[in-house]
């Protein structure tokens, strides 16, 4: 999905491609984003989950963080920004 949504806004350069399987009588689903071509950052949990279950962000200097709970914290700050585990903001 190129120019993805985030919180319901399209984001120029956001690219979301989705994966799903089925898990047992669940659909497993894993998104894979990247901006403006290099990879940002991968979520996943249950399709009928509201909110995911876990995310990793990649870091292009330091590559992947640690797994985390929940979904990572994202802002459009004049592009996509993305919380890492130690809280600083990455500019993807």
């Amino acid at each position: 999905m190129p120019d993805a949504e985030f919180e319901g806004v399209a984001v120029p350069g956001l690219r979301a491609d989705f994966y799903r399987r089925p898990d047992g009588d669940r659909i497993a689903s894993v998104g894979r984003y990247s901006y403006q071509g290099r990879t940002v950052l991968m979520a996943w949990g249950y399709v009928d989950e509201e909110h995911c279950r876990q995310h990793a962000i990649h870091d292009p200097r330091a590559g992947w963080h640690a797994v985390v709970d929940g979904c990572p914290d994202v802002r459009l700050a004049g592009g996509f920004e993305v919380r890492t585990p130690d809280g600083r903001w990455l500019r993807a």
